[in-house]
């Protein structure tokens, strides 16, 4: 008896043992290496920076032609600058799912992964689909309720002439169904490496920041022939609300029978 209770108490001991190493072992999170993470904040910062740099540059040093007859609105371009960098809708939410969804490793297990290099079609493969879920995500802000549309994108709606720096002005929800959703589901669809990630989203935040642009690009008359999303495209979702929901590429508006060319608007100038 006295052999029999001895054993009890060692296997009881043991239990407990067992029982408080797993319940510290289940309360320590494992985080993954922020290096990933941090190159790709960067990148995406860099990408703004040249953005902001030619903008300037073109504004200052170049021959721009505005999108609209009526002409751009006057700014200074630190105001806009300022205006563009701390819109808590934009950059700092953004920022935030990008930091929240890798800490708590919520992308896929490839994309924590630094080996080998950006590959193209990965990229491609992301900006289409980002951009084909952006597009009936901004649909439906527009279709779905009048409530939805007014809680979510009529603020973004007030720039009916926008200019660069309002790219990421409108409001959380609009921030939250239209960009945040799609990037999630983006990742889930489209399994890539940290680099492909990085190039992809320095790509599209930089993308979506000259589409807003006041003035054409040099490269426009290009990008519309191959159906890539430019400013005179977007302007003429502001203006007529009801065509061009897409940003990057307008394959979709085209399948949907919502294109419009900006150069069929009778408001716009016809050299863009």
């Amino acid at each position: 008896l006295a052999m029999l209770g001895a054993n009890s108490t060692a296997v009881g001991d043991q239990l407990l043992e067992g029982m408080a190493a797993s319940g510290a072992g289940a309360g320590a999170r494992e985080w993954p290496s922020p290096v990933g993470l941090s190159f790709g904040l960067l990148s995406v910062v860099v990408g703004q920076l040249l953005v902001l740099s030619y903008h300037y540059l073109y504004l200052h040093f170049g021959n721009p032609v505005p999108v609209q007859k009526e002409g751009a609105q006057k700014y200074h371009f630190w105001e806009g600058v300022r205006t563009h960098l701390s819109q808590a809708e934009g950059f700092v939410l953004l920022g935030s799912y990008l930091i929240g969804t890798w800490m708590f490793n919520l992308m896929p297990a490839s994309y924590y992964s630094l080996e080998g290099r950006a590959n193209p079609a990965h990229v491609a493969a992301q900006l289409l689909v980002m951009d084909a879920l952006q597009t009936l995500a901004h649909w439906g802000e527009h279709k779905i309720s009048p409530e939805l549309y007014k809680a979510s994108h009529k603020p973004h709606h007030r720039f009916l002439n926008p200019r660069l720096f309002d790219a990421f002005n409108g409001s959380v929800a609009d921030t939250v169904c239209m960009i945040l959703i799609p990037l999630f589901l983006t990742a889930k669809l489209v399994h890539c490496n940290v680099w492909s990630y990085m190039a992809f989203g320095t790509i599209y935040s930089s993308w979506l920041t000259l589409i807003h642009a006041e003035y054409s690009h040099p490269w426009d008359p290009l990008f519309r022939k191959l159906g890539f999303g430019t400013a005179g495209d977007h302007h003429v979702h502001h203006k007529v609300f009801v065509k061009n929901y897409g940003h990057l590429f307008m394959y979709w508006d085209k399948m949907l029978g919502t294109y419009k060319s900006p150069l069929d608007v009778d408001k716009f100038r016809k050299d863009i």
